[in-house]
């Protein structure tokens, strides 16, 4: 049965997931609109960070999409939105900023970045299969292959666990240099790190609701088996 008495175990991670964009949603918005004492945009903001570590070969392109920021460790490059590239505001710098620390992060073979870089791969596989083949292994009481579902979403969950360390350290790695580097002041280091701690609960939210539905199918699969 596809619904059945574990339907609940993916209640959690909905309503984390939930509260995690509405938090991103509102923080956000807010520093969006909070301009850096410095004039600094986020693509500048980004610039300095990666040559103040020797990174001058990392490029910084401006790609369309709201928070579509992100780091490409194969192109050794930085993809900024156009709002956190041109955009003169807290929020603007701290996205940039933590999107320069992965660069950081890649640049010191920092081993999680490492682990997650390796997973893709193997991940982005599990990610198109994975549905179908729990599905039909549990509509058509074929346990075999619903184990091999259930392993699958299990890959997935591993990858959203790994994914935490490497975007809290790419933030901790952020908020440092823009301090140390005097990109923002006293004042403002604050609103960044709520715009990064908002962030950051996205990717806590990711994780909870792998894992609970990866506990869901596989007490599914549990009930199953003894049916």
């Amino acid at each position: 049965m596809i619904f059945d008495q574990y339907w609940w175990f993916i209640i959690p991670g909905l309503l984390l997931g939930l509260y995690a964009q509405f938090k991103l949603s509102s923080t956000y918005g807010h520093f969006s609109r909070v301009p850096t004492n410095r004039g600094l945009s986020g693509a500048d903001a980004a610039r300095e960070i990666l040559d103040s570590s020797g990174l001058h070969e990392v490029d910084i392109h401006e790609v369309p999409g709201h928070l579509t920021d992100h780091y490409d460790p194969t192109k050794k490059a930085l993809f900024l939105s156009s709002e956190n590239f041109h955009g003169q505001t807290l929020a603007a710098v701290g996205v940039a900023a933590h999107e320069a620390g992965h660069a950081l992060q890649h640049a010191a073979s920092y081993a999680p970045l490492k682990i997650r870089m390796a997973l893709v791969p193997v991940t982005n596989i599990a990610s198109k299969a994975v549905f179908g083949i729990m599905i039909l292994g549990m509509v058509m009481h074929f346990s075999k292959l619903a184990l091999i579902g259930v392993l699958a979403f299990g890959v997935i969950t591993l990858f959203q666990l790994i994914t935490l360390p490497v975007e809290y350290d790419a933030s901790r790695r952020a908020k440092a240099q823009l301090f140390s580097l005097g990109l923002i002041d006293a004042q403002e280091r604050s609103g960044v790190s709520k715009v990064l701690g908002a962030a950051a609960m996205t990717y806590v939210a990711a994780m909870v609701s792998a894992l609970m539905t990866f506990l869901h199918f596989a007490m599914m699969l549990r009930g199953d088996d003894r049916d």
